[in-house]
Protein backbone atom coordinates (compact mmCIF):
# COMPACT_ATOMS: atom_id res chain seq x y z
CA UNK A 1 0.00 0.00 0.00
CA UNK A 2 1.56 3.65 -0.54
CA UNK A 3 2.29 6.15 1.54
CA UNK A 4 -0.22 8.20 0.95
CA UNK A 5 -1.93 9.95 3.95
CA UNK A 6 -4.09 7.02 5.35
CA UNK A 7 -7.49 7.48 6.59
CA UNK A 8 -8.04 4.92 9.87
CA UNK A 9 -10.79 4.39 12.85
CA UNK A 10 -11.60 2.52 15.50
CA UNK A 11 -14.93 1.74 16.28
CA UNK A 12 -15.06 0.33 19.65
CA UNK A 13 -18.47 -0.95 21.43
CA UNK A 14 -19.32 1.20 25.02
CA UNK A 15 -20.13 -2.47 27.10
CA UNK A 16 -17.09 -2.87 28.76
CA UNK A 17 -13.75 -2.18 29.28
CA UNK A 18 -11.41 -2.17 26.63
CA UNK A 19 -9.46 -5.28 26.42
CA UNK A 20 -5.81 -5.59 24.87
CA UNK A 21 -7.17 -7.35 22.23
CA UNK A 22 -8.88 -4.02 21.35
CA UNK A 23 -6.17 -1.90 22.39
CA UNK A 24 -3.66 -3.51 20.04
CA UNK A 25 -6.57 -2.29 17.25
CA UNK A 26 -6.49 0.90 18.18
CA UNK A 27 -2.78 1.67 18.18
CA UNK A 28 -2.15 0.21 14.87
CA UNK A 29 -4.46 2.17 13.65
CA UNK A 30 -3.33 4.81 15.12
CA UNK A 31 -0.01 4.32 14.09
CA UNK A 32 -1.12 3.58 10.48
CA UNK A 33 -2.78 7.21 9.93
CA UNK A 34 0.05 9.13 12.32
CA UNK A 35 3.49 7.52 10.44
CA UNK A 36 1.26 8.86 6.97
CA UNK A 37 0.67 12.22 8.72
CA UNK A 38 -3.34 11.27 7.47
CA UNK A 39 -6.00 11.00 10.40
CA UNK A 40 -6.96 8.42 13.18
CA UNK A 41 -10.89 8.93 13.84
CA UNK A 42 -12.77 7.64 16.88
CA UNK A 43 -15.68 6.42 16.31
CA UNK A 44 -18.30 4.80 18.85
CA UNK A 45 -20.61 1.67 17.61
CA UNK A 46 -23.42 2.05 20.12
CA UNK A 47 -26.47 1.10 18.04
CA UNK A 48 -27.23 -1.68 20.75
CA UNK A 49 -28.74 1.35 23.16
CA UNK A 50 -29.96 -1.23 25.69
CA UNK A 51 -25.96 -2.62 26.40
CA UNK A 52 -23.65 0.94 25.67
CA UNK A 53 -23.17 2.94 28.95
CA UNK A 54 -22.13 6.51 28.61
CA UNK A 55 -19.88 5.83 31.75
CA UNK A 56 -17.90 2.93 29.77
CA UNK A 57 -17.54 5.29 26.69
CA UNK A 58 -15.76 8.25 28.92
CA UNK A 59 -13.48 5.55 30.51
CA UNK A 60 -12.84 4.13 27.16
CA UNK A 61 -11.68 7.65 26.31
CA UNK A 62 -9.43 8.11 29.24
CA UNK A 63 -8.30 4.36 28.82
CA UNK A 64 -6.88 5.43 25.32
CA UNK A 65 -5.54 8.59 26.42
CA UNK A 66 -4.02 6.90 28.63
CA UNK A 67 -2.11 4.77 26.38
CA UNK A 68 -1.22 7.86 24.46
CA UNK A 69 -3.27 7.64 21.42
CA UNK A 70 -5.26 10.87 20.52
CA UNK A 71 -7.91 11.19 17.32
CA UNK A 72 -8.26 13.78 15.16
CA UNK A 73 -11.93 13.47 14.52
CA UNK A 74 -14.79 11.93 17.79
CA UNK A 75 -17.32 12.53 20.28
CA UNK A 76 -15.36 14.72 22.11
CA UNK A 77 -13.85 16.47 19.51
CA UNK A 78 -15.74 16.52 16.97
CA UNK A 79 -15.08 16.67 13.03
CA UNK A 80 -16.33 17.00 9.51
CA UNK A 81 -18.99 14.01 10.19
CA UNK A 82 -21.15 15.68 12.52
CA UNK A 83 -22.06 12.51 14.70
CA UNK A 84 -19.30 9.92 15.95
CA UNK A 85 -21.48 7.96 17.85
CA UNK A 86 -24.25 5.65 15.70
CA UNK A 87 -26.64 6.07 17.59
CA UNK A 88 -26.63 9.97 16.76
CA UNK A 89 -26.91 8.86 12.79
CA UNK A 90 -29.87 6.85 13.16
CA UNK A 91 -31.53 9.01 10.07
CA UNK A 92 -28.35 8.55 7.97
CA UNK A 93 -28.87 5.00 8.13
CA UNK A 94 -32.28 5.15 7.31
CA UNK A 95 -31.90 7.33 4.49
CA UNK A 96 -29.18 4.57 2.80
CA UNK A 97 -31.58 1.85 3.63
CA UNK A 98 -34.45 3.47 1.70
CA UNK A 99 -32.15 4.16 -1.13
CA UNK A 100 -31.30 -0.17 -1.03
CA UNK A 101 -35.05 -0.61 -0.87
CA UNK A 102 -36.20 2.00 -3.81
CA UNK A 103 -33.53 -0.18 -5.72
CA UNK A 104 -35.43 -3.26 -4.75
CA UNK A 105 -32.32 -4.18 -2.77
CA UNK A 106 -34.05 -4.95 0.59
CA UNK A 107 -36.78 -7.13 1.54
CA UNK A 108 -38.84 -8.02 4.86
CA UNK A 109 -37.63 -11.73 6.35
CA UNK A 110 -40.52 -13.27 9.25
CA UNK A 111 -38.53 -16.13 9.74
CA UNK A 112 -38.21 -16.53 13.40
CA UNK A 113 -34.95 -17.90 15.18
CA UNK A 114 -35.85 -21.32 15.68
CA UNK A 115 -36.89 -21.64 11.48
CA UNK A 116 -33.73 -20.51 11.05
CA UNK A 117 -32.05 -22.93 13.36
CA UNK A 118 -33.90 -25.80 11.56
CA UNK A 119 -32.65 -24.75 8.21
CA UNK A 120 -29.50 -24.17 9.03
CA UNK A 121 -28.93 -27.69 10.66
CA UNK A 122 -30.44 -29.02 7.66
CA UNK A 123 -28.24 -27.63 5.61
CA UNK A 124 -24.93 -28.37 7.53
CA UNK A 125 -26.30 -32.36 7.08
CA UNK A 126 -26.42 -32.26 3.49
CA UNK A 127 -22.86 -30.67 3.74
CA UNK A 128 -23.93 -27.49 2.54
CA UNK A 129 -22.25 -24.10 3.30
CA UNK A 130 -25.07 -22.78 6.06
CA UNK A 131 -26.86 -19.27 4.49
CA UNK A 132 -30.25 -18.00 4.59
CA UNK A 133 -32.41 -20.18 2.31
CA UNK A 134 -34.32 -16.92 0.52
CA UNK A 135 -37.81 -18.17 2.57
CA UNK A 136 -38.98 -15.16 2.02
CA UNK A 137 -37.16 -13.58 -0.65
CA UNK A 138 -40.29 -13.43 -3.21
CA UNK A 139 -43.36 -13.41 -0.82
CA UNK A 140 -45.86 -11.23 -3.07
CA UNK A 141 -46.78 -7.74 -1.40
CA UNK A 142 -50.13 -9.37 -0.27
CA UNK A 143 -48.14 -11.86 1.51
CA UNK A 144 -46.03 -9.68 3.49
CA UNK A 145 -49.22 -7.07 4.38
CA UNK A 146 -50.80 -10.28 6.02
CA UNK A 147 -47.72 -11.02 8.21
CA UNK A 148 -47.59 -7.73 9.03
CA UNK A 149 -51.14 -7.47 9.74
CA UNK A 150 -50.85 -10.28 11.92
CA UNK A 151 -48.34 -8.57 13.85
CA UNK A 152 -45.27 -10.63 13.02
CA UNK A 153 -42.31 -8.55 13.29
CA UNK A 154 -39.93 -8.52 9.86
CA UNK A 155 -35.92 -8.50 10.20
CA UNK A 156 -34.72 -6.59 7.16
CA UNK A 157 -32.53 -8.68 4.65
CA UNK A 158 -30.05 -7.27 1.53
CA UNK A 159 -30.73 -8.86 -1.26
CA UNK A 160 -27.35 -10.41 -2.66
CA UNK A 161 -27.10 -10.81 -6.69
CA UNK A 162 -26.81 -14.48 -7.01
CA UNK A 163 -24.04 -15.99 -9.45
CA UNK A 164 -21.29 -13.01 -8.42
CA UNK A 165 -18.07 -12.80 -6.70
CA UNK A 166 -16.81 -10.26 -4.50
CA UNK A 167 -13.01 -9.97 -4.36
CA UNK A 168 -10.48 -7.97 -2.37
CA UNK A 169 -6.90 -7.25 -1.60
CA UNK A 170 -6.46 -8.39 1.95
CA UNK A 171 -3.19 -6.21 3.36
CA UNK A 172 -2.76 -9.60 5.52
CA UNK A 173 -3.97 -12.61 3.97
CA UNK A 174 -3.97 -11.50 0.09
CA UNK A 175 -6.15 -11.81 -2.50
CA UNK A 176 -9.52 -12.80 -1.47
CA UNK A 177 -12.88 -14.63 -3.70
CA UNK A 178 -15.99 -14.81 -1.46
CA UNK A 179 -18.93 -16.55 -4.10
CA UNK A 180 -21.96 -14.73 -2.93
CA UNK A 181 -24.20 -17.55 -3.27
CA UNK A 182 -22.47 -18.52 -0.23
CA UNK A 183 -23.03 -15.86 1.79
CA UNK A 184 -27.13 -15.56 0.97
CA UNK A 185 -29.19 -12.85 1.90
CA UNK A 186 -28.37 -10.96 4.91
CA UNK A 187 -29.77 -9.23 7.76
CA UNK A 188 -29.03 -5.50 7.34
CA UNK A 189 -31.83 -4.37 10.12
CA UNK A 190 -32.93 -6.57 12.43
CA UNK A 191 -36.63 -7.19 13.39
CA UNK A 192 -36.33 -4.95 16.90
CA UNK A 193 -35.45 -1.92 14.60
CA UNK A 194 -31.64 -1.71 15.39
CA UNK A 195 -29.45 -1.77 12.40
CA UNK A 196 -26.44 -4.57 11.93
CA UNK A 197 -23.28 -3.35 12.38
CA UNK A 198 -21.87 -4.29 9.67
CA UNK A 199 -24.07 -2.43 8.08
CA UNK A 200 -23.46 0.84 9.68
CA UNK A 201 -19.88 0.58 9.40
CA UNK A 202 -19.86 0.28 6.20
CA UNK A 203 -21.74 3.64 5.42
CA UNK A 204 -19.86 5.35 8.42
CA UNK A 205 -16.34 4.38 7.16
CA UNK A 206 -17.42 5.49 3.69
CA UNK A 207 -18.85 8.64 4.83
CA UNK A 208 -15.74 9.66 7.08
CA UNK A 209 -13.52 8.98 4.46
CA UNK A 210 -11.73 5.71 6.11
CA UNK A 211 -9.29 4.35 3.47
CA UNK A 212 -7.86 1.39 5.33
CA UNK A 213 -9.38 -0.46 8.35
CA UNK A 214 -7.09 -2.55 10.84
CA UNK A 215 -9.46 -4.97 12.25
CA UNK A 216 -9.56 -8.54 13.81
CA UNK A 217 -9.81 -11.32 11.50
CA UNK A 218 -12.80 -12.53 13.12
CA UNK A 219 -14.37 -9.86 10.82
CA UNK A 220 -12.69 -11.54 7.86
CA UNK A 221 -16.76 -12.72 6.84
CA UNK A 222 -18.12 -9.65 7.08
CA UNK A 223 -16.12 -7.82 4.75
CA UNK A 224 -17.88 -9.09 1.54
CA UNK A 225 -21.03 -8.61 2.68
CA UNK A 226 -20.06 -4.85 3.60
CA UNK A 227 -18.29 -4.44 -0.29
CA UNK A 228 -21.45 -5.66 -1.44
CA UNK A 229 -23.76 -3.03 0.71
CA UNK A 230 -21.27 -0.35 -0.59
CA UNK A 231 -21.09 -1.10 -4.18
CA UNK A 232 -24.88 -1.35 -4.19
CA UNK A 233 -24.95 2.26 -3.04
CA UNK A 234 -22.15 3.70 -5.03
CA UNK A 235 -20.06 4.34 -2.07
CA UNK A 236 -16.14 3.99 -1.55
CA UNK A 237 -14.78 0.58 0.12
CA UNK A 238 -11.58 1.13 2.43
CA UNK A 239 -8.59 -0.91 2.22
CA UNK A 240 -8.72 -3.82 5.17
CA UNK A 241 -6.23 -5.59 7.08
CA UNK A 242 -7.07 -8.14 8.99
CA UNK A 243 -4.85 -9.19 11.92
CA UNK A 244 -5.10 -12.64 13.80
CA UNK A 245 -6.80 -12.71 17.21
CA UNK A 246 -4.72 -11.58 20.75
CA UNK A 247 -4.23 -15.37 22.36
CA UNK A 248 -3.20 -16.40 25.65
CA UNK A 249 0.13 -18.23 26.53
CA UNK A 250 -2.23 -21.38 26.60
CA UNK A 251 -3.19 -20.90 22.78
CA UNK A 252 -6.72 -19.72 23.59
CA UNK A 253 -8.55 -16.16 22.55
CA UNK A 254 -7.14 -14.09 25.70
CA UNK A 255 -10.21 -13.80 28.41
CA UNK A 256 -10.60 -12.48 31.89
CA UNK A 257 -9.58 -16.03 32.85
CA UNK A 258 -5.88 -14.96 31.74
CA UNK A 259 -5.22 -12.18 34.33
CA UNK A 260 -5.30 -9.15 33.88
CA UNK A 261 -6.46 -8.84 30.34
CA UNK A 262 -7.86 -5.47 30.71
CA UNK A 263 -6.38 -2.15 30.07
CA UNK A 264 -7.37 -0.42 33.31
CA UNK A 265 -6.23 -3.38 35.25
CA UNK A 266 -2.81 -3.37 33.95
CA UNK A 267 -2.90 0.79 34.54
CA UNK A 268 -4.35 0.29 38.11
CA UNK A 269 -1.38 -2.59 38.78
CA UNK A 270 0.76 0.30 37.65
CA UNK A 271 1.82 -0.81 34.23
CA UNK A 272 3.13 2.16 32.67
CA UNK A 273 1.82 3.01 28.70
CA UNK A 274 5.11 2.81 27.32
CA UNK A 275 5.56 -0.29 28.21
CA UNK A 276 2.11 -1.47 27.06
CA UNK A 277 2.39 0.33 23.62
CA UNK A 278 6.19 -1.54 23.31
CA UNK A 279 4.57 -5.33 23.73
CA UNK A 280 1.18 -4.38 21.92
CA UNK A 281 3.07 -3.06 18.92
CA UNK A 282 5.30 -6.50 18.56
CA UNK A 283 2.01 -8.49 18.71
CA UNK A 284 1.01 -9.57 15.15
CA UNK A 285 3.06 -7.12 13.67
CA UNK A 286 7.14 -7.49 13.45
CA UNK A 287 9.47 -4.03 14.11
CA UNK A 288 12.72 -4.04 12.54
CA UNK A 289 14.67 -3.67 16.23
CA UNK A 290 14.10 -5.46 19.23
CA UNK A 291 15.32 -2.60 21.51
CA UNK A 292 13.02 0.10 23.23
CA UNK A 293 10.89 2.17 20.59
CA UNK A 294 10.26 5.90 21.83
CA UNK A 295 7.35 7.50 19.76
CA UNK A 296 8.77 8.74 17.26
CA UNK A 297 10.63 5.55 16.54
CA UNK A 298 7.94 3.36 17.12
CA UNK A 299 5.69 5.48 13.88
CA UNK A 300 8.69 5.55 11.84
CA UNK A 301 9.15 1.43 12.21
CA UNK A 302 5.33 0.52 11.95
CA UNK A 303 4.86 -1.15 8.53
CA UNK A 304 1.74 -2.35 7.00
CA UNK A 305 3.76 -4.83 5.41
CA UNK A 306 4.98 -6.54 8.54
CA UNK A 307 1.43 -7.38 10.08
CA UNK A 308 0.87 -11.17 10.80
CA UNK A 309 -1.04 -13.69 9.82
CA UNK A 310 -0.83 -16.28 12.32
CA UNK A 311 -2.13 -15.31 15.86
CA UNK A 312 -0.51 -13.30 18.20
CA UNK A 313 0.42 -13.79 21.51
CA UNK A 314 -0.38 -12.11 25.16
CA UNK A 315 2.60 -12.65 27.41
CA UNK A 316 3.23 -11.28 30.67
CA UNK A 317 7.02 -12.16 30.82
CA UNK A 318 7.60 -10.03 28.14
CA UNK A 319 5.50 -7.13 29.33
CA UNK A 320 7.32 -7.06 32.20
CA UNK A 321 10.08 -6.21 30.38
CA UNK A 322 8.91 -3.32 28.43
CA UNK A 323 7.82 -2.49 32.05
CA UNK A 324 11.43 -2.83 33.43
CA UNK A 325 12.79 -0.42 30.10
CA UNK A 326 9.98 2.32 30.70
CA UNK A 327 10.66 2.74 34.55
CA UNK A 328 14.16 2.75 33.81
CA UNK A 329 13.18 6.14 31.65
CA UNK A 330 11.42 7.95 34.34
CA UNK A 331 12.92 10.76 36.31
CA UNK A 332 13.77 10.77 39.39
CA UNK A 333 10.16 12.96 40.01
CA UNK A 334 8.19 11.11 37.51
CA UNK A 335 9.65 7.68 39.90
CA UNK A 336 8.90 8.91 43.34
CA UNK A 337 5.40 9.78 41.63
CA UNK A 338 4.65 6.55 40.52
CA UNK A 339 5.30 4.52 43.42
CA UNK A 340 3.68 7.35 46.15
CA UNK A 341 1.04 5.44 47.18
CA UNK A 342 2.96 2.72 48.41
CA UNK A 343 5.15 4.70 50.93
CA UNK A 344 4.66 5.17 54.28
CA UNK A 345 2.42 8.93 54.96
CA UNK A 346 4.56 9.80 57.50
CA UNK A 347 7.92 9.77 54.91
CA UNK A 348 10.32 12.24 55.51
CA UNK A 349 10.61 13.88 52.37
CA UNK A 350 14.29 14.14 52.60
CA UNK A 351 15.26 10.82 52.78
CA UNK A 352 12.71 9.77 50.13
CA UNK A 353 15.33 10.76 47.21
CA UNK A 354 17.29 8.06 48.76
CA UNK A 355 15.21 5.59 49.43
CA UNK A 356 14.34 5.93 45.61
CA UNK A 357 17.42 5.74 44.29
CA UNK A 358 17.98 2.67 46.75
CA UNK A 359 14.91 0.64 45.43
CA UNK A 360 14.64 1.78 41.64
CA UNK A 361 16.55 -1.36 40.24
CA UNK A 362 14.51 -4.04 41.60
CA UNK A 363 11.32 -2.39 40.53
CA UNK A 364 8.87 -3.37 38.21
CA UNK A 365 5.76 -2.50 40.01
CA UNK A 366 4.68 -0.39 42.35
CA UNK A 367 3.56 -3.45 44.88
CA UNK A 368 6.91 -4.34 44.72
CA UNK A 369 8.12 -0.89 46.97
CA UNK A 370 6.35 -3.07 50.01
CA UNK A 371 8.76 -5.03 51.03
CA UNK A 372 11.66 -2.71 50.96
CA UNK A 373 9.19 0.10 52.58
CA UNK A 374 9.03 -2.58 55.20
CA UNK A 375 12.50 -3.22 55.35
CA UNK A 376 14.07 0.22 55.37
CA UNK A 377 11.06 2.08 57.71
CA UNK A 378 10.04 -1.13 59.73
CA UNK A 379 11.25 -4.57 59.98
CA UNK A 380 10.61 -7.79 58.10
CA UNK A 381 7.91 -9.79 59.40
CA UNK A 382 10.15 -13.25 59.25
CA UNK A 383 12.85 -14.88 57.08
CA UNK A 384 12.54 -16.11 53.20
CA UNK A 385 13.35 -19.97 53.91
CA UNK A 386 16.42 -19.28 51.44
CA UNK A 387 17.34 -16.09 53.48
CA UNK A 388 16.91 -18.55 57.16
CA UNK A 389 19.39 -21.60 55.22
CA UNK A 390 21.78 -18.58 54.55
CA UNK A 391 21.88 -17.60 57.95
CA UNK A 392 22.00 -20.49 59.80
CA UNK A 393 24.95 -21.53 57.56
CA UNK A 394 26.87 -18.48 58.09
CA UNK A 395 26.55 -19.50 62.10
CA UNK A 396 26.42 -17.25 65.36
CA UNK A 397 30.38 -16.08 65.39
CA UNK A 398 29.59 -14.80 61.80
CA UNK A 399 27.12 -12.45 63.40
CA UNK A 400 29.16 -11.61 66.19
CA UNK A 401 31.63 -10.34 63.60
CA UNK A 402 29.28 -8.69 61.78
CA UNK A 403 27.78 -6.80 65.14
CA UNK A 404 30.98 -5.53 66.08
CA UNK A 405 32.24 -4.07 62.71
CA UNK A 406 28.59 -2.82 61.31
CA UNK A 407 27.55 -1.13 64.81
CA UNK A 408 28.86 2.33 64.41
CA UNK A 409 27.27 5.53 63.75
CA UNK A 410 29.62 6.56 61.02
CA UNK A 411 29.86 3.74 59.11
CA UNK A 412 31.29 3.33 56.23
CA UNK A 413 30.59 0.24 54.29
CA UNK A 414 32.85 -0.72 52.28
CA UNK A 415 35.62 -0.34 54.85
CA UNK A 416 33.61 -2.35 57.35
CA UNK A 417 32.85 -5.64 54.60
CA UNK A 418 36.85 -5.74 54.04
CA UNK A 419 37.18 -5.87 58.05
CA UNK A 420 34.40 -8.61 58.37
CA UNK A 421 36.12 -10.30 55.34
CA UNK A 422 39.11 -10.62 57.23
CA UNK A 423 37.74 -10.91 60.07
CA UNK A 424 35.78 -14.38 59.17
CA UNK A 425 37.36 -15.31 56.17
CA UNK A 426 34.39 -14.98 53.47
CA UNK A 427 34.37 -13.20 50.57
CA UNK A 428 31.64 -12.36 47.42
CA UNK A 429 28.22 -14.24 48.39
CA UNK A 430 29.30 -16.06 50.95
CA UNK A 431 30.47 -12.50 52.84
CA UNK A 432 26.99 -10.65 51.64
CA UNK A 433 24.23 -13.37 51.09
CA UNK A 434 23.96 -14.23 55.16
CA UNK A 435 24.57 -10.36 56.02
CA UNK A 436 21.58 -9.82 53.32
CA UNK A 437 19.27 -12.25 54.24
CA UNK A 438 19.52 -11.13 58.27
CA UNK A 439 19.24 -7.63 57.48
CA UNK A 440 16.26 -7.79 54.64
CA UNK A 441 14.85 -10.90 55.01
CA UNK A 442 15.53 -12.02 51.73
CA UNK A 443 18.81 -13.11 49.43
CA UNK A 444 18.33 -11.05 46.36
CA UNK A 445 17.24 -7.35 46.49
CA UNK A 446 19.02 -3.95 45.62
CA UNK A 447 22.58 -3.00 46.54
CA UNK A 448 23.07 -3.38 50.56
CA UNK A 449 25.02 -0.41 51.49
CA UNK A 450 22.17 2.22 50.49
CA UNK A 451 19.91 0.23 52.35
CA UNK A 452 22.03 -0.13 55.09
CA UNK A 453 22.14 3.71 55.05
CA UNK A 454 18.92 4.75 55.48
CA UNK A 455 18.18 1.68 58.40
CA UNK A 456 18.68 3.16 61.73
CA UNK A 457 21.94 1.70 63.06
CA UNK A 458 20.10 0.58 66.60
CA UNK A 459 17.69 -1.51 63.65
CA UNK A 460 20.86 -2.95 61.98
CA UNK A 461 22.34 -3.96 65.54
CA UNK A 462 18.53 -5.80 66.61
CA UNK A 463 18.65 -7.42 63.36
CA UNK A 464 22.12 -8.99 63.55
CA UNK A 465 21.17 -9.81 67.27
CA UNK A 466 18.48 -11.51 65.67
CA UNK A 467 20.34 -13.76 63.19
CA UNK A 468 23.35 -14.20 65.82
CA UNK A 469 20.70 -16.08 68.06
CA UNK A 470 18.73 -17.63 65.17
CA UNK A 471 21.76 -19.02 64.18
CA UNK A 472 23.18 -20.83 67.61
Amino acid sequence: MSATQLVTRFAPSPTGPLHLGNARTALLNFLAARQTGGRFILRVEDTDEARSDDRVMHELFADLRWLGLDWDEGPDVGGPSSAYRQQHRSSIYEEWLAKLDAAGLTYPCFCTAAELNISRKRQIAAGQTPRYAGTCRDLTEDERAERLVSGQAGALRFRAPPGEVVTFDDLVHGEQRVFIDEIGDFIIQRADGNIAFFFSSAIDDALMGVTLVVRRDDHLNNTPRQMLILKALGLPAPRYAHIALLLGVDGTPLSKRHGAASLQELRKRGYLPAAIRNHLVRLGHTTTVDRWLDDAAMRADFDLRRLHRSAAHFDEVQLRHWQKESVARLSDGQFAEWIRSELPPELDTARLPAFCRAVRPNIVLPADVRSWVSVVFGRPSQLASDAMIAVLEAGERFFAAAIERLDRADLDFNTAMRALSEATGRSGPALYTPLRAALTGATEGPELAPLLSLIPASEVRARLEHARRLAR
